[in-house]
């Protein structure tokens, strides 16, 4: 009985011992999981630098690498560097004169006295002096580009005819000439014998000069460009029958065809640009000398339109008897906005400008566009004097907006 009141008693002992040890090490583990929290892998909470409490809830949680651009959701960042490599170009929007515009279509066509028209000097078969003879072709003053051949003809050789003519006619008169001073004739069969003389003397000598073993010659009688070709090679031509235009191209006339509802604006109009199909350029008639020829009154025959010429000096560039785009320039207003043509860019039938914000950063405006003169574009709305617009390479801002990956751009407005 003593015994297990003992071993009652030593049981005691050792649990109790045992419980003071498991508190120790339960205190031992909290205390090393806070220092582990307060390190937080090397970084102090208490030298931070800033206070959880007055930052508000909303830093709970935050993001280290995230960090505010400085910009807003509409700006568009377009390096300098970048720029700097393309067909890139700023322009400042002020207040100028801008003309009315009157937008139609024409037609450049060769100025009078400035072409000649060659015909056939007598009926027969044509053959070219040059077999390369096309529209176009370059050719001198005096240079041959057709003969006439007769002798194949069926009504005979026309410059045989011609010349025997010609003797029959020379052999009479002399005749008439020495009977008159015999006083055989009368004074009319002479002077009648004498007009038969001289006709077929002209018409003689004007042959003679064209006269070759391959026929009636056709000379040019200006230096220029064959602009029309009206006959082909073996054709038969009858006498007077026109074979070729021949072209200086120094002066050409712009003719623009303009509705009758625009009658009562065309005593405004002053000058006029124009666009050819050809190059897409635009071409100002005050830059190539040119100046109005007329307005017309009445619309011709048959058409509805009214016709309006000017002439100008051809820079060599500009193809006669081409159809093109015209722009009449009537009276100016004195304070307008415009931008070049190619600042404009169109999406979904809307019409935008690039307009620059600093160096590198950009915001679209979605302008109002007014009548166009071919080269430039009336503002009507969405620009104001001062904006600083894109004129060229509009394009590449375009594609940066576009971009998913903008460069990253600092700075506050």
């Amino acid at each position: 009985m003593h015994k297990t009141i003992s071993l009652l008693a030593a049981c005691v002992v050792l649990l109790a011992g045992c419980n003071r040890t498991g508190s120790k090490t339960s205190g031992d583990s909290a205390a090393s999981a806070e220092a582990l929290h307060e390190t937080h892998d090397g970084h102090d909470h208490e030298t931070e630098g800033h206070d959880h409490v007055s930052e508000g809830p909303e830093h709970q949680g935050h993001d280290h690498e995230a960090a505010p651009s400085g910009h807003s959701g509409d700006e568009i960042v377009f390096p300098a560097s970048q720029a700097a490599h393309t067909d890139f170009e700023v322009q400042e929007v002020t207040l100028a004169p801008f003309a009315e515009v009157i937008r139609t279509s024409g037609q450049v066509l060769a100025a009078q006295g400035d072409e000649v028209t060659l015909v056939a000097p007598v009926s027969g078969i044509v053959s070219f002096a040059d077999v390369r003879m096309a529209e176009g072709t370059r050719v001198e003053s005096s240079q041959r580009l057709f003969y006439v051949a007769t002798r194949n003809v069926g009504s005979g050789d026309v410059l045989a005819k011609n010349a025997a003519n010609y003797q029959k006619a020379k052999a009479a008169f002399e005749r008439a000439e020495r009977l008159l001073k015999d006083r055989i004739v009368s004074r009319a069969e002479y002077e009648q014998a004498r007009a038969e003389y001289e006709q077929a003397r002209t018409e003689y000598e004007a042959l003679a000069k064209t006269q070759s073993v391959r026929g009636a010659a056709v000379s040019a009688p200006i230096a220029g460009y064959v602009t029309s070709l009206s006959v082909a090679e073996g054709d038969y031509v009858e006498i007077g029958q026109p074979l070729a235009t021949v072209s200086q191209n120094r002066r050409l006339k712009l003719r623009a065809e303009v509705s009758q509802r625009y009658y009562n604006r065309l005593r405004t109009v002053q000058s006029a640009n124009f666009t050819v199909p050809y190059d897409h350029k635009t071409y100002e008639l005050s830059s190539l000398g040119g100046r109005l020829l007329s307005v017309g009154r009445m619309s011709t025959t048959g058409s509805t339109l009214i016709p309006v010429t000017f002439e100008f000096n051809n820079n060599g560039q500009i193809l006669p008897g081409s159809y093109v785009e015209v722009f009449l320039l009537g009276a100016p207003m004195e304070e307008a906005l415009a931008v070049p043509l190619s600042a404009i860019t169109e999406q979904q039938g809307l019409y935008y400008v690039y307009v620059q914000l600093d160096e590198e950063c950009y915001q679209r405006r979605e302008v109002t566009l007014g009548a166009d003169d071919g080269e430039r574009v009336r503002i009507l709305s969405g620009l104001y004097p001062g904006d600083r617009v894109v004129t060229r390479g509009a394009i590449n801002i375009k594609m940066a907006a576009a971009s998913n990956a903008i460069p990253a751009h600092n700075h506050s407005h």
